[in-house]
């Protein structure tokens, strides 16, 4: 049997997998998004389903001053006595910290301080009982991966931090995952950036602390100046299977066209891993991932697919859902109106990195629509409801319900950069359904009323959202979103009665 990579696709970054017996869990990035830190659940390593989020309230996650890719860099997940651990850096906030759970879906700890400065922490627990923490940062011997051991009850450090590596000498040595194996510890990190001189190289000791030697086939993964429609894979982490074989998770980027420029963000991918007689392993094929690759030997565990429609029935949001940084309150309700989520406007808008009413999806495919039917009446001047593709707050394209003149319309707004474009078009009375069709280079926007077919009312280029032009870390997110008027701050909920979204490859 075969699978297809990336194994989660869309704006999920810098993986970290762990097993208890025959289940697998993976973590990854969430930066300013909230909640934090996307749990997901797997029987065969192909096929994931989410089972919630490590840090669900704003005493685990403050996202105040988190820019945009800022906030959660880079989580581990580890299984050891009985519990489970995720540590990560909040980069604007308390810096590096774990949380702990009896069960990976939750309800986890509130947030453990560990003072080792630097990004992208992990966790080694001996079988001496010892407890071995590492993370990228600086010091008097220069950047590279340190590391000290902790009190793991209550993330004291035991010890003064250390410099284990500093890498091959590509740049940003990152992502330390530390790994005891056959009595030697495995050193594995990430060089080159998170860009497309990504790759991933090891090093090993008989002591946790070194000296570290490093493998002779360095990098044991890298893209860099391939020809191959994955690029920029790298920060890996390691598993042993039930079944005694070794697979990786890592990131990786699909871009769209040429000059290559990719939109969807950094995706989760799976490979196998061999090892070489010296005891050196390989990731993929000689250090290559492909888009179809041999899936494990293990049993297929296959998860009911996605329902299209959110009917906003339940009493919680799905997992998909998220907020831009941490939700103000009272800015959205699935209670006040039943059956419907309601959005209630701030003076926040989506052109400040700030916490406007927005819940969102991460956009999966290349090729899908989206759409919602929302009820909105403007009656205060600024105010808007609608849809948007978002990278950040610079980078968005925008269908919107909005007053002018005294009359209710809608608007169509590209926002790059410095240059925005703005389209009106006529709206009567009643729910409008907004809708998006992505395809790899092209967004189109439609509205539609009564029994009239949908309208197309604008286009935006998928590259003018994409990392190379956009920046930072992240992926596009569909979201409905609501503002309210800049100089009042009143505003009029915004009643959305369905979303949809449908892959279209």
């Amino acid at each position: 049997m075969q699978y297809t990579n990336p194994v989660l696709s869309g704006f999920y970054p810098d993986p970290s997998i762990c097993r208890a017996g025959e289940d697998y869990y993976l973590v990854t990035s969430s930066f300013e998004y909230f909640p934090g830190v996307p749990v997901f659940h797997s029987r065969d390593l192909v096929h994931w389903r989410q089972i919630g989020h490590c840090l669900l309230t704003e005493k685990q996650l403050s996202l105040a001053n988190a820019w945009s890719s800022g906030g959660i860099y880079a989580p581990t997940i580890r299984c050891h006595d009985g519990w489970f651990y995720m540590t990560t850096t909040n980069v604007g906030g308390i810096g590096n910290f774990y949380v702990r759970s009896r069960q990976p879906e939750g309800p986890w700890s509130d947030p453990i301080p560990v003072m080792q400065k630097g990004i992208d922490p992990s966790l080694l627990f001996d079988e001496d009982g010892r407890v071995y923490f590492q993370s990228n940062c600086s010091g008097d011997p220069g950047d590279g991966i340190y590391q000290c051991e902790i009190d793991i009850s209550n993330g004291s450090m035991l010890t003064e931090s250390r410099l284990l590596w500093k890498g091959t000498g590509g740049a940003h040595p990152e992502a330390p995952h530390l790994y005891k194996i056959n009595g030697l510890y495995y050193l594995m990190i990430a060089e080159g950036g998170t860009e497309y001189g990504h790759m991933v190289t090891i090093a090993r000791s008989s002591d946790p602390y070194g000296p570290y030697e490093p493998c002779p086939h360095n990098p044991i993964l890298s893209h860099r100046s391939l020809k191959s429609s994955l690029q920029a894979m790298g920060h890996a982490d390691l598993v042993q299977a039930h079944d005694g074989s070794w697979w990786a998770v890592c990131l990786g980027i699909r871009p769209v066209s040429y000059p290559m420029r990719h939109h969807l963000g950094r995706e989760t991918f799976l490979a196998p891993v061999t090892w070489t007689p010296n005891g050196w392993p390989v990731i993929g094929k000689e250090g290559r991932i492909e888009p179809v690759m041999e899936a494990p030997k293990l049993l297929p565990v296959r998860w009911p697919d996605k329902p299209v429609r959110d009917n906003f029935d339940e009493g919680r949001l799905r997992y998909d859902w998220t907020f831009l940084r941490n939700p103000k309150e009272n800015s959205w309700s699935l209670q006040g109106y039943p059956g419907h989520l309601a959005l209630k406007g701030n003076q926040a808008t989506l052109d400040d990195a700030s916490s406007p009413a927005f819940v969102g999806r991460r956009l999966c495919h290349f090729s899908c629509s989206a759409a919602a039917a929302v009820d909105f009446q403007p009656v205060h001047d600024g105010e808007e409801a609608g849809l948007t593709v978002y990278m950040n707050e610079k980078y968005h394209y925008d269908l919107v319900i909005k007053e002018r003149s005294g009359s209710r319309m809608v608007l169509f707004r590209r926002t790059v950069g410095l240059m925005r474009t703005e389209t009106w078009h006529d709206c009567g009375a009643g729910t409008v359904v907004l809708r998006i069709e992505a395809r790899p280079e092209v967004f189109t926007f439609f509205i539609q009323q009564d029994e009239l077919g949908p309208v197309e009312v604008g286009r935006g280029e998928t590259h003018l959202l994409s990392t190379e032009v956009a920046g930072g870390f992240t992926g596009i997110f569909l979201a409905m979103y609501a503002s309210a008027s800049r100089t009042t701050g009143q505003s009029t909920p915004a009643l959305f009665d369905w979303f949809d979204y449908e892959p279209a490859e």
